[in-house]
């Protein structure tokens, strides 16, 4: 039995750090496999197809199968825990990164394309990982909470771009394409990742975030902590998830659709695959490894604060890289970077947003819901991408880019200036803090 002072004080619980400690393992794992999409899912479907126009439907399509694994994976959360949720979603994605590299092999496109829909699960599975993280963290530590799981991927992502050339060479020993190498790395880092989750996520965090919740109502109601039959579940606050969820939508379309053209933009005028690769392992670490600082600034500064500035780092990241020359790896690398901190900037204060106002009963299905929305924004900016490229270039897209995300601040400033409306006890007791 708990302790009743605990349970009223809503103290983070000891478990939380073993639970991070395994999350932040498994991200590292996994971490690898999402860089493969991200490397050369665009160049791979470029050499199969012979079009650059079709270049960036391999992301279209690997984030609209993000957004149905998202779906998924929130549902299997909610009926029995994050362990089996997280587990079977990385687990989909190995299978799915094997059906690409078995795709390439063949020569199939329509293999590829229905490959790369599966291997979607496992990049959908990265991300909501963080909510995981969040579960059992107090409010004043949700931020770095999220911020810890996310920044564990940055190893995995960093390193898996730049082994492309390696992983290329292996694949072409065994007959595969070059740039279906990175793909093999994916199948190992996803599988590993899932094995890890299914062994060692115990207690499952959702779970248990549940039953404290109850027991913190029983002990407001006067009961017995054991008492939690009778509980009334506080509603969610809609207006908030709606704001979290625009804020993590338009930095996700932003995002993918600049990310996905650069590769394809630097190897037209005439870089090759490692310098492609350098670039995106610095934009992929600049989406990651910022995630301690910016969780403490969530915490401390406030959520609106940091979504706010995740519009501005965009704006400033679409605009340079409209301006870069394009035989300059630095001035592309500078405004990639830029490009990877305000997504992180934006996806840890949206999701510490969202968090506040769902009670843990509702957490994984909303979540998974609003994850959906995220994901189908990067379908959307990945499968434009490409057309806009055709039509008006890189340097076009990249500025339509940074426009759009300046969208994010009248979103947060709509948010600042109306009251909470909650139909019932707020999901959190979190206020935000005023700046310091």
């Amino acid at each position: 039995m708990r302790d009743r002072n605990d349970v009223t004080a809503g103290r983070e619980v000891p478990e939380q750090r073993r639970i991070l400690a395994v999350l932040v393992f498994s991200q590292i794992l996994s971490g690898a496999g999402l860089a493969a999409g991200i490397t050369v899912g665009a160049l791979l479907a470029e050499e199969m197809l012979g079009s650059t126009g079709l270049a960036g439907v391999p992301s279209a399509l690997f984030t609209a199968g993000a957004a149905l694994g998202a779906l998924g994976i929130g549902q299997i959360c909610r009926r029995y825990g994050r362990r089996p949720g997280l587990a079977l979603g990385y687990a989909v994605g190995a299978l799915g990164s094997l059906g690409v590299v078995v795709a390439a092999a063949v020569g199939s496109a329509v293999l590829l394309f229905l490959a790369l829909l599966v291997y979607g699960a496992g990049t959908s599975t990265g991300l909501m990982a963080r909510y995981a993280g969040a579960d059992l963290a107090s409010p004043e530590r949700r931020g770095r909470a999220v911020s810890t799981v996310l920044f564990a991927t940055t190893l995995g992502a960093v390193v898996g771009p730049n082994l492309v050339t390696l992983t290329g060479e292996v694949a072409h020993s065994w007959g595969i394409p070059r740039l279906a190498g990175p793909f093999l790395l994916a199948v190992a880092a996803f599988g590993a990742a899932a094995v890890a989750l299914a062994a060692l996520l115990r207690p499952d965090p959702l779970r248990l975030a549940e039953k404290l919740a109850a027991a913190q109502e029983a002990v407001a109601a006067g009961s017995p902590v054991e008492d939690v039959a009778d509980r009334t579940e506080p509603r969610l606050n809609r207006r908030e998830v709606v704001i979290g969820t625009s804020v993590m939508v338009l930095t996700q379309l932003v995002m993918i659709a600049i990310m996905t053209m650069t590769p394809v933009h630097m190897q037209a005028h005439g870089h090759g695959t490692q310098a492609a690769g350098l670039v995106i392992a610095l934009h992929v670490g600049a989406m990651f490894l910022p995630s301690p600082l910016t969780g403490l600034l969530v915490d401390r500064l406030g959520r609106r604060w940091i979504a706010g500035a995740s519009g501005l780092t965009l704006a400033v990241a679409g605009l340079l890289a409209a301006l870069a020359p394009p035989h300059s790896v630095p001035a592309l690398a500078t405004a990639l970077v830029l490009l990877g901190i305000g997504w992180n900037f934006g996806l840890i204060s949206g999701t510490a947003i969202v968090t506040d106002a769902l009670p843990p009963a509702r957490r994984a299905s909303a979540q998974g819901l609003v994850d959906v929305g995220i994901a189908l924004a990067g379908a959307a900016g990945g499968m434009s991408s490409g057309l806009v490229v055709v039509v008006g270039g890189y340097p076009t897209l990249a500025l339509a880019g940074g426009v759009l995300a300046l969208a994010v601040l009248p979103v947060v400033a709509w948010s600042v200036r109306r009251p909470a409306h909650t139909d019932t006890a707020p999901a959190s007791s979190h206020a935000e803090p005023e700046p310091k």
